[in-house]
């Protein structure tokens, strides 16, 4: 058995520029961390024993004779894209839920992806793992996700990713003074909203048509540079936060979708309550919401937005890794060497009979 931890992440800024329609023309990057919370994924070869041969567990169990019975998307292509003939077992736990905005389903591609590679005996590349996840999201699941949430799940940490026109991705991590790192960290305050949405049907609603929305996503990609300024530069870390607030005015511009009427009256509450700035994690729509708030403000901010759970967080820098591994009995090879063995005593025993009676290396004390 396998079990891989996959964080999850929260995006500051440049979202939108990491999908392939428009960084494959204008480039773009991206401002985001990893954070300490995880999608986990155990894996086991089934023993011979079972009338099925795949069995998932998510929100829902399937249990499946073949590849293609299986109805969750990425569990089925992935096991196909690695050619998995043998019978596995996969079980899905995570930290925090699904379709809420922090890259949960990239991280369980990517999760998925290292434990099964483990399974076969290989240690797959944080590079390897970003591409190949990318590469089954967009190409063969065809959903309409950027490139961000694979690369942060793989790699981990806080992060300026380039996406170049020519398809490459650069992963360089932003060098920030441990005290730097800890001020940030303590205005940051994650809330969940309690709306579930789909992040790719979200995008679909603006990606598509991003060529309009030009002047919008170049503020996006040029607001990456101004954050990483005022991190690495002497400022006040609450521009930070107004350039949070910034961010969201033109992120929710691009569709009618990125934001709703109750989004905006929790948004509304918390700049009331004493929060700098904020926005949506991921596409839009609903999940969680990140707030800047100065230390002494933060009582009063969850005073005021009391119905929503806070998620204490802290960055994290390892990405997806296997911690646990044990080498369980391998019931093929036990049965093909059980096969060998019998092949061998009866082929001796076949030469035995071809020597006949009288034969003396027939002879049998």
């Amino acid at each position: 058995m396998i079990i891989t931890r996959t964080p999850f992440r929260i995006s500051f800024f440049g979202g939108g520029t990491d999908y392939p329609v428009w960084y494959r023309a204008h480039g773009g990057s991206v401002l985001a961390t990893t954070i300490n919370k995880y999608c986990y994924i155990s894996c086991r070869y089934l023993p011979p024993f079972f009338e099925h041969k795949f069995r998932i567990m998510y929100s829902k169990t399937e249990t499946c004779k073949t590849v293609e019975d299986i109805a969750h998307p990425a569990v089925r292509e992935v096991l196909k894209y690695l050619q998995i003939d043998r019978g596995v077992e996969i079980h899905h736990d995570a930290d925090l839920p699904a379709r809420s905005g922090l890259g949960s389903s990239s991280a369980f591609t990517v999760g998925l992806l290292n434990a099964l590679y483990g399974l076969k005996g290989h240690m797959a590349s944080k590079q390897q793992l970003a591409t190949e996840s990318i590469y089954i999201e967009q190409e063969l699941l065809k959903e309409a996700v950027g490139s961000q949430d694979q690369v942060l799940a793989a790699y981990g940490g806080f992060n300026h990713i380039w996406f170049l026109p020519s398809g490459e991705i650069s992963v360089q991590p932003v060098t920030l003074t441990h005290e730097r790192t800890r001020e940030l960290n303590a205005h940051l305050m994650l809330l969940y909203t309690g709306i579930k949405r789909t992040a790719s049907d979200i995008a679909q609603s603006y990606v598509p048509d991003l060529k309009s929305k030009e002047r919008q996503m170049r503020l996006l990609g040029l607001l990456v540079n101004e954050a990483i300024a005022i991190l690495t530069g002497p400022n006040d870390i609450t521009e930070f936060g107004k350039l949070l607030h910034e961010g969201w005015q033109a992120k929710r511009s691009l569709s009618p979708k990125v934001s709703n009427s109750h989004v905006e009256e929790m948004y509304d509450q918390a700049l009331a309550a004493g929060a700098v700035g904020g926005k949506l994690i991921g596409a839009g729509g609903g999940g969680f919401l990140l707030l800047f708030v100065k230390p002494e403000d933060q009582p009063r901010v969850l005073e005021r937005l009391n119905k929503l759970v806070h998620v204490p967080l802290r960055f994290e820098y390892s990405g997806s890794q296997a911690i646990f591994f044990d080498p369980e009995e391998d019931y093929s090879a036990a049965e093909r060497a059980r096969t060998n063995q019998s092949i061998a005593a009866f082929e001796e025993l076949a030469q035995l009979v071809a020597l006949g009676p009288s034969s003396p290396e027939a002879e049998v004390e």
